[in-house]
């Protein structure tokens, strides 16, 4: 695995890649990444994975400041699935004339994690553009833990980068059922307990509330009594009406954001 810190010096080794499968993460690599690595390693000649812990995205300095950053552990991990390029650019690089105030993006970013987290998807789309203007990968691997990131992603990209193709992945799981994310090695023993309990309640009811034998509203309540701290929604959507075209076949998905303490986790299943 070669370890590339600047820009200049990554354009100069992949030019000539014509096969290239791209990762983005902010590093904390776990299952879930592996697993995106993976089939960019099965689909594409060569594979690089970026980690780059991107400020703008984040909508408190203090979530910024407390995001995992493991990297030594991050690059072990890395070697062992035969990635073949790791990009760790600095700002400079990804930001040189700062942040793009002016990116135009889907709808979808106003609804669901959009309604509290004002700029994030912008702050998303705009450095995933930027990591694609440099890269020029053909495949970019996405995961379907972020439904919405990925939609309103695979959305911007087809409009602004054609000859890049979007594979999104499976959601990874823990045996208890939690989504396998970063942020969960910030949680307690008692808090991944309540998180399983969250995802195996709503994954039992989600087929009732599909038939409209329950309603959202009375599993809200349950799960707060569950012992989360907020919920900042709660619903259930049609996935394939999420971003034009629309597919006329139904695939209904429950899409959740909740709190365990002051650590917001999120999930759709």
């Amino acid at each position: 695995m070669k370890i590339i810190l600047n820009k200049k010096k990554l354009r100069k080794m992949i030019h000539n890649e014509k096969k290239l499968g791209f990762v983005p993460t902010m590093g904390a690599i776990h299952l879930g990444h592996i697993s995106l690595i993976k089939k960019s390693n099965k689909q594409c000649k060569k594979t690089i994975v970026s980690i780059y812990v991107n400020k703008s995205q984040f909508n408190k300095k203090s979530d910024y400041q407390k995001y995992p950053r493991v990297l030594k552990k991050d690059i072990s991990l890395l070697r062992k699935t035969k990635v073949d390029y790791l990009f760790l650019p600095k700002t400079k690089d990804i930001y040189p004339s700062g942040v793009n105030k002016n990116i135009k993006i889907n709808s979808l970013k106003k609804k669901l994690c959009g309604k509290f987290r004002t700029g994030h998807f912008e702050a998303v789309v705009d450095v995933i553009d930027r990591f694609l203007k440099i890269i020029k990968p053909k495949k970019i691997f996405l995961g379907e833990k972020d439904m919405q990131q990925l939609k309103i992603l695979d959305d911007f990209i087809r409009k602004n980068h054609a000859n890049v193709n979007v594979v999104s992945c499976n959601t990874i799981r823990e045996r208890n059922g939690i989504a396998l994310s970063s942020r969960n090695s910030l949680l307690t023993k008692k808090q991944r307990i309540i998180a399983s309990n969250v995802y195996s309640f709503l994954n039992t009811n989600k087929l009732m509330v599909i038939k409209k034998k329950i309603t959202i509203a009375s599993l809200n309540k349950k799960v707060l009594k569950l012992g989360i701290k907020k919920i900042d929604y709660l619903k259930i959507i049609d996935i394939n009406k999420l971003t034009k075209p629309f597919i006329k076949r139904n695939k209904f998905k429950i899409f959740i954001a909740y709190y365990l303490g002051n650590i917001r986790l999120i999930d759709n299943f």
